[in-house]
Order: structure tokens, then sequence, then C-alpha cells
């Protein structure tokens, strides 16, 4: 770990197609989340296909309250990489001083090596290292490694299932 990144890996049964499938679709988000912020997604939201895109998704914290995070595709190689670096696009009301800052430097990116027997290693990083904003780094990391497992655990349940 560094001071501005956690990096976890897993080895999952099933082939990086089937990962990235997954992790493409913003629906599925809930499934595979491990902090418990995740609600579901804002509006229709089809699975992305390439930089620059975005999605919605409501969000809950116990600090916070609800609101909703705009994500933007930062990463995206077919079945090898993906990230998104996401930004409060509606601020809950117990905290109003967070919202029109735009981009605040966060990102989460998936990392798919194949491996032997149809079996690929993920690793998630998430990463914080362009955060500028000294609210904003006095929070960080806004979630554990151990929640970041969690997601892995159930990113490999959700490809099982």
């Amino acid at each position: 770990m560094s001071a501005t990144q956690l990096r976890v890996s897993r080895n999952v049964d099933a082939p990086a197609r089937r990962i990235f499938d997954l992790l493409a679709d913003p629906a599925r988000h809930t499934e595979i989340d491990g902090s418990g912020m995740l609600r579901g997604v804002a509006g229709s939201a089809a699975p992305v296909t390439g930089v620059g895109e975005q999605f919605f998704m409501e969000m809950f914290q116990e600090a916070l309250g609800d609101y909703q995070m705009a994500n933007k595709i930062i990463a995206f190689e077919r079945d090898r990489l993906i990230g998104w670096q996401p930004r409060m696009e509606r601020t809950p009301a117990s905290a109003p001083e967070m919202g029109g800052h735009g981009p605040r430097g966060q990102t989460y990116t998936y990392e798919l090596t194949a491996g032997g027997d149809g079996a690929t290693t993920v690793t998630q990083v998430y990463d914080w290292s362009a955060v500028t904003a000294p609210e904003v780094i006095a929070r960080m990391p806004r979630v554990s490694e151990a929640q970041l497992l969690d997601t892995l655990d159930r990113l490999a349940a959700a490809v099982d299932g």
C-alpha cells in the first residue's frame, strides 16, 4: 500500500471476458459492492463501451446520507482494463459544501490478467494521488482494503453464479 493508493488482487475462476462484461455493466455494480455505499444505477445505464462515457450511481453513507455520483470512464481495454473517476453529481443535503467541485482525483481501476485453466487475476486499484482539495484528502481513503477485498470476493461469486 502507498500513501495514496490501495491495490488488492484475487484469482477468479472465470475468463477475463465474463469478468470484464460484469464490470462494464453499471447495473451489476451493486452485486459486487463491498463498501456498502452503492444503492443502484441512477436512470438507465447500458454497459459502457469506451473512455469518456459516464454512468450515474445512487449512493449512501451514514455521514452524508443519500447522494449521487457521476462516474467517467478513464480506462477501457476490452477484457484487460476498466476504470472510472467518480465525482459528486447530486450533493447530500447534509453536506452542501461538497457539491460543485467536479472530479476530485480519485479513481477505481480493475486490471485483468489471464491465468491458467481459464482463471483470471483481478487487481483492483483505488487511487487518490490526484486529489488536491485538502478537505477531501483529510477523508481519504474513502474505502478500506478490507472493503476492496470484499468487492473482489463478491465479483468472483457474481461471475460464478
